[in-house]
């Protein structure tokens, strides 16, 4: 099992960054796929960014060319860096986590992950 901490979130205007960090902890000696979901209120979780365990990467397309996904294996540590900050970036961020992602296409579908992060809150105006 792995215990999942995000934080780095925050009030952000339009335009402006932020990066989210994830802590991993417990069983981190395994490999995992991790990504970056987010919900709005009233809206379904989405898949923003994920990175397997060889550092292959997938984008949501709304976020291509603005955000990027990167680890640091040796802190078990997940980043996501923001840019270009829209509005309808806002949202709480989770970090998840999970060994067996099937398939390189499933890398941002939450059903693929059993390990999650409680969230961090992102609000751009």
């Amino acid at each position: 099992h792995v215990q999942l901490v995000e934080s780095g979130g925050g009030s952000v205007q339009a335009g402006g960054s932020l990066r989210l960090s994830c802590a991993a902890s417990g069983d981190t000696s395994r490999s995992y796929c991790m990504g970056w979901f987010r919900q709005a209120p009233g809206e379904e979780r989405e898949g923003v960014a994920a990175i397997d365990s060889d550092g292959s990467t997938s984008f949501a397309d709304s976020v291509k060319g603005r955000f990027t996904i990167s680890k640091d294996d040796a802190k078990s540590t997940l980043y996501l860096q923001m840019d270009s900050l829209k509005p309808e970036d806002s949202a709480m961020y989770y970090c998840a986590a999970d060994q067996m992602v099937r398939a390189d296409w499933l890398r941002l579908t939450d059903v693929e992950y059993n390990y999650w992060g409680q969230g961090t809150q992102v609000t751009v105006s």
